[in-house]
Formats: C-alpha cells, sequence, structure tokens
C-alpha cells in the first residue's frame, strides 16, 4: 500500500490504476454506473470534492497523502467486498436529482425517472390533474421526491413497509425541503392508508424472481432483500398492489407499476389483463400504465 501511495500521485494516475484494477477484478456495474472508467472518475472525484463532470481539467492535480489514502481505501472495500459505490460514498443519482442513501435502501435506479421527467407525458397531459399521488414501496423516496417536483401542486405519500428505509426517505424529503408535501407512511402496501385516493399511484417494488435472486452479483448482497425478493416470478408484490388499487384510485386514476425485466411473465400471470406497456428512448416493456376502470373489468 505504501509504494501505492508513493507511486500513484495525480487525479490521472489515480483513475488509470482503479480502471485497471475494477476491470482486472471482475467488478459488476449497475448502480449507477454501467463501466469501470465511469464508476471510477464518480468514485474519485466525489472523494476529492471536485465536481463530476470536470475530470479533465483537473487530471493533472496532484493529490495530498490524505487524499490518495481515502482514495486507495475506497477502491480496495470496491473491490474486496464488491460494495457498490453509491453506497461507498453515500450518494446516488436519478437524472439531475442527488439522493443519500446507504445498505437500508436499495441504490436508486428507476426506470421512472425518465417517466417523471416527462410529467407522465402523455398520459397526464396537465400537471394539475394530480392533486394526490402515493408511491408504493418508496425506499430511499427517491421517485416521491420526483413526484413532487414533476406534480408541483400534489401531495404524495410514499408508503414502505421498511422503518428503516424510511430514516433514508426522511433525509432525502428534508433535504429537498419537502416535508410538506410528501407524508412518510409505514406501511404493508395500502394497509395503513385507509380512506385515502390518489389521481396516480406509481410503485417500483421488489420483482426479483427466486432464480434471479440466487443468482445476484455479489454487489446486489449489499442490498436489503426485502425490497429485491418477490416470489418464483418476481410478482408477488405486483399481484398484491393490482387486487387492492381500485379501492385507492380516483375515477379515471392512473396506476403505474415496474416489473423490471418481467414482461413475459406479467403476461402470463395476466393474460386478461391490457395495460399500456412504456417505450421511451432508452428502455421499453420495464413500466406499464392501467386505468383504475381498467382494473375493475
Amino acid at each position: 500500500m505504501a509504494e501505492l501511495l508513493d507511486e500513484l500521485i495525480t487525479v490521472r494516475d489515480w483513475m488509470r490504476y482503479a480502471v485497471s484494477s475494477f476491470q482486472s477484478s471482475g467488478l459488476f456495474f449497475g448502480h449507477g454506473c454501467d463501466n469501470a472508467y465511469d464508476e471510477a472518475a464518480w468514485l474519485i472525484l466525489h472523494t476529492l470534492h471536485l465536481p463530476g463532470e470536470r475530470l479533465d481539467a483537473f487530471a493533472d492535480a496532484r493529490l495530498t497523502r490524505d487524499e490518495r489514502l481515502a482514495i486507495l481505501n475506497l477502491l480496495q472495500q470496491r473491490i474486496a467486498k464488491r460494495i457498490p459505490t453509491a453506497y461507498l460514498i453515500r450518494e446516488a443519482w436519478l437524472g439531475e436529482f442527488r439522493f443519500y442513501v446507504d445498505e437500508r435502501v436499495i441504490v436508486p435506479r428507476s426506470f421512472f425517472a425518465e417517466l417523471l421527467h416527462d410529467g407522465f407525458a402523455p398520459w397526464i397531459e396537465d400537471a394539475q390533474q394530480v392533486v394526490d399521488a402515493l408511491d408504493l414501496c418508496t425506499g430511499s423516496g427517491c421517485l416521491a421526491v420526483l413526484l413532487a417536483h414533476a406534480f408541483p401542486t400534489a401531495q404524495v405519500d410514499a408508503v414502505d413497509l421498511s422503518r428503516d428505509a424510511l430514516a433514508v426517505a426522511r433525509r432525502n424529503v428534508d433535504d429537498y425541503d419537502l416535508s410538506t408535501r410528501i407524508e412518510l407512511v409505514e406501511s404493508d402496501l395500502f394497509a395503513g392508508l385507509q380512506g385515502r385516493s390518489y389521481d396516480l399511484i406509481i410503485s417500483n417494488p421488489p420483482y426479483v424472481t427466486t432464480a434471479a435472486m440466487a443468482s445476484l452479483p455479489a454487489e446486489y448482497r449489499h442490498e436489503p432483500t426485502l425490497a429485491l425478493a418477490a416470489g418464483n416470478d418476481g410478482l408477488d408484490i405486483v399481484r398484491r398492489i393490482l387486487a387492492d388499487a381500485p379501492r385507492y384510485l380516483k375515477p379515471g386514476g392512473l396506476l403505474a407499476i415496474e416489473v423490471g425485466h418481467n414482461r413475459e411473465l406479467f403476461d402470463r400471470a395476466f393474460p386478461q389483463l391490457e395495460p399500456i406497456w412504456i417505450t421511451s428512448e432508452n428502455h421499453s416493456d420495464k413500466i406499464f400504465i392501467v386505468q383504475r376502470e381498467l382494473l375493475l373489468q
């Protein structure tokens, strides 16, 4: 270790070493970055308190010994323990939104981010239409925050079964100064929401199948199983949401659920349901939208 600290002096040196080490160690990238270079830049620049988009400007900057030691410590944890960088630096991003994360919640990576950025267009024509919104299985609270920004006059309920997750969500809600608009509710799905109804319900629930859970890369083992596992076909939670959602949707209200790569499994499980599957520039068939009235048929 002492040799590395003496030989690697500049940001460029540490970037080269980090990328090489990540590649040779066979790390899995899926918690904010999809390649070794981007993840190395994220980790190093964050550790140095430098802007994430300015790597070139600082590439030849010489680092103090304490800075080099801090970077080396995080790189060793990333490689030896397979801890995602998001957990190491307590930071995750959805678009331009930054969130605090730790091992009490999964690292935000929802396909909803793109949909909410566009205000659910064209399915919701006017943001003012959404007065009451619900984020089921909120985890870190990231989607509740995005809901509040997409629909600036809406009151948002953010529900999770995990008290630990809600503690993280509270931090993120407070960071965005949204405590008067987002109510955090500890509840098993709809159980604690009696008497409430919504114009829009979204959910990024657990949807990992039993088979997929058994073969997850080591990085995912740091995430709470409660937020991932959802039975043999990954639809245990989805079934419950679909069964109960009509009672909590206003007339004409919309339900949107993310199921990841499970569309084929969903179609087999619900052959009678004909939801709208979302296709965008960056993804397709990961999220479906269904109106309340269709669920009642």
